[in-house]
């Protein structure tokens, strides 16, 4: 079963430096970093802010053309993590036919929040990102979720 999850804020890795999207579970037992593009950090943080760029950006002209093709992003599932890579798709919806679309997580995340539609996030997605490994990149990883987890949302750059 999948499980609904917000993104809840935007964020810098502190041992990375690189821009982290936060996603959460409703109930806020369960969070989810994903480690994006800076243009990725971007499109999500201007989103976020509400702020209308001067010409449209690419996340927001495949917004326009599902709308003109009259499709709808019914939902954005994050449906597996192999080897510190993570894998969505975009549910379509254009009259009866569902499409499954292939795509990079930051940019899908990118594109929920300009249409509105909702995160899913598959169980064991959470359950990878959050296992134990034995390398030091993997006890650091331990180390920043432990951190996510206990962060309060006043304590994110940009938050929702």
């Amino acid at each position: 079963m999948l499980i609904e999850m917000a993104i809840k804020g935007l964020m810098m890795d502190p041992i990375t430096n690189l821009p982290i999207v936060i996603l959460k579970d409703p109930d806020g037992q369960r969070v989810l970093p994903i480690w994006v593009g800076a243009v990725e950090a971007n499109a999500v943080a201007l989103q976020i802010e509400n702020v209308a760029p001067p010409r449209p950006l690419t996340h927001d002209l495949v917004r326009s053309i599902l709308l003109e093709l009259g499709a709808v992003l019914t939902r954005v599932v994050i449906h597996d993590l192999r080897e510190s890579t993570f894998f969505a798709y975009l549910e379509l919806q254009q009259g009866s036919d569902v499409t499954l679309v292939d795509v990079r997580p930051s940019d899908a995340l990118a594109l929920a929040l300009r249409a509105k539609a909702p995160v899913f996030v598959h169980p064991r997605v959470l359950d990878r990102a959050s296992s134990n490994d034995v390398s030091s990149e993997d006890a650091d990883q331990d180390r920043l979720q432990r951190w996510l987890e206990s962060l309060d949302p006043d304590d994110l750059g940009y938050k929702m």
